[in-house]
């Protein structure tokens, strides 16, 4: 009885010699770079117009110069000769003349964020997803510009904003409440607030929401530090709310 470990691990060797012949056999293809499918140089200039643009529309309602950014890119874009960066380029073209006209469009606002974001990922046109991204914000932009037209203000949106928003206040309360406090979820919530708050024009409730959601991003290691300066935060939104709510 005293080889049986030893016969065991014969057999264990045994049957694992096919599947380690296998993967063996497969690192080499595993391990080989893919192909890019543009030139390094013209990669780089893209990324580079990709932060540009990121700054300038982060920088928007001060000195950020969106549309010579977007303009920037679009030029890169007809460098690539490939459809998708093409149509995506021409889209953020065309939100470039609408945000002009009308600066500060709720849902034109929205698409450009969301497109800006997707420019961010490090390895810019070869990221492998960038063909499938670069179409739906593109459609996205196109669907903004085919309604382009006048906000108006709605009463029911309204009112149904300031009904979610308590809902969404009460519970980062209890979220900053928990042991230890849920930073993912005051994270993820006020962050939505921001959002939902910028497509409806209500300003004032952007910023809070922003605010929060960047005070918990940076110290969301150490939230008990923060109690008090959240629970400030979550009480301005309270009041804002109200500010809202008596308007309607």
């Amino acid at each position: 009885m005293a080889d049986f470990p030893e016969r065991e691990l014969e057999e264990t060797r045994a049957a694992l010699a096919p599947t380690l012949e296998a993967t063996a056999a497969i690192l080499p293809w595993v391990a080989k770079p893919r192909k890019a499918r543009f030139d390094p140089k013209l990669n780089e200039r893209w990324i580079a117009g990709g932060k540009r643009l990121a700054a300038a529309w982060s920088e928007r309602h001060d000195s950020g110069d969106v549309r010579a950014a977007i303009f920037n890119l679009y030029a890169i874009a007809l460098e690539t000769a490939d459809a998708n960066c093409l149509r995506l380029g021409e889209a953020l073209a065309t939100a470039a003349d609408l945000f002009e006209e009308n600066a500060e469009a709720p849902r034109l606002i929205t698409a450009i964020s969301a497109a800006v974001e997707c420019l961010g990922e490090a390895d810019g046109l070869e990221n492998p997803v960038f063909a499938e991204r670069a179409v739906h914000f593109a459609g996205r932009l196109e669907t903004v510009a085919s309604h382009a037209g006048p906000d108006e203000r709605s009463a029911v949106l309204d009112r149904l904003f300031v009904d979610e928003a308590r809902e969404q206040v009460q519970f980062m309360h209890d979220a900053l409440a928990a042991l230890p406090p849920d930073a993912y979820a005051l994270l993820t919530e006020s962050s939505k607030l921001a959002q939902h708050a910028e497509l409806l024009e209500i300003w004032g409730i952007m910023h809070i929401a922003r605010q929060l959601s960047e005070t918990v991003g940076r110290n969301a290691a150490d939230l008990d530090s923060r109690l008090a300066q959240i629970n400030g935060l979550l009480d301005q939104l309270n009041d804002a709310l109200t500010t809202v709510d008596q308007s309607i």
